[in-house]
């Protein structure tokens, strides 16, 4: 996997809950992931393509009495596997693609696994904590006068530090929801 941030995971997802129309897939993720995924139309249609291209999603062609022909998109075989070893991945340590890539995967796990939840934020957490661990070293092998690379790694472990609180947070919100959710059975 590559460190480039793209909603190509977002797409393969929303295709695995049933196949779907570019304008129509476009619609979901500005609905359900407007705040974490900036994304136009024509990007979309260009992962779509890229995707389809590389065998994760395949279109048949919808004919319609009044309108030009629609590609109804499929997942794949080779789509699924690939979306689903995404979702076993925990985020690389960094900040934008924690808010983007995990919170995204946390979405999906929360659809398909909910019980795998507390797992995934769990190993998030130490990923992060293996982050910080490093960068706490590369603070400490720094030499005099290279202040800005100091306030540079400090900035990204407050902000690090920062994310594990939140990933806690999380816990305590899904373990609340798993009791709500007992005691209306």
């Amino acid at each position: 996997m590559d460190n480039r941030l793209s909603p190509e995971y977002v797409l393969l997802g929303l295709l695995y809950l049933k196949p779907g129309y570019g304008y129509e897939l476009t619609k979901r993720l500005e609905a359900d992931f407007g705040y974490i995924w900036r994304v136009s139309q024509s990007q979309t249609y260009n992962i779509l393509k890229r995707l389809e291209s590389q065998g994760h999603i395949r279109s048949s062609i919808i004919e319609q009495e009044k309108h030009p022909a629609r590609q109804l998109l499929h997942l794949t075989r080779l789509g699924e596997r690939r979306f689903f070893a995404w979702l076993e991945t925990p985020t690389r340590c960094s900040v934008h693609a924690i808010r983007t890539e995990f919170i995204t995967r946390l979405y999906f796990i929360q659809l398909f696994y909910p019980g795998k939840t507390k797992q995934i934020i769990h190993r998030q957490i130490a990923e992060i904590q293996a982050g910080l661990d490093r960068l706490h070293t590369s603070v400490q092998s720094l030499v005099l006068g290279q202040s800005f690379n100091r306030m540079a790694l400090e900035m990204r472990i407050t902000l690090l530090t920062s994310m594990i609180g939140w990933l806690n947070v999380c816990l305590a919100e899904f373990a609340s929801d798993h009791a709500e959710r007992n005691d209306y059975k």
